[in-house]
């Protein structure tokens, strides 16, 4: 397991499910698009709409677009 990125601050965070983990599956407000307490990701950084996050809980490192996310 990867540790946290030194540059993680939780004051910086982004409520998208963890890939690796899904540690929200199973949470009401995760469910339902909500900002819940538990289940986030340190936002580590952006470029433009792409943002670079990591799990506090399984370390994983990844990116999303975000542009038109949810959009069919």
């Amino acid at each position: 397991m990867l540790p946290i990125d030194p540059t993680a601050d939780r004051a910086r965070r982004v409520w998208l499910d963890c890939p690796n983990c899904r540690h929200g599956v199973g949470c009401t407000d995760c469910e339902n698009r909500r900002n819940c307490s538990q289940h986030w990701q340190y936002l580590l950084g952006n470029d433009a709409t792409v943002v670079h996050m990591q799990c506090p809980g399984c370390a994983h490192l990844w990116s999303t677009d975000t542009h038109r996310r949810g959009v069919a």
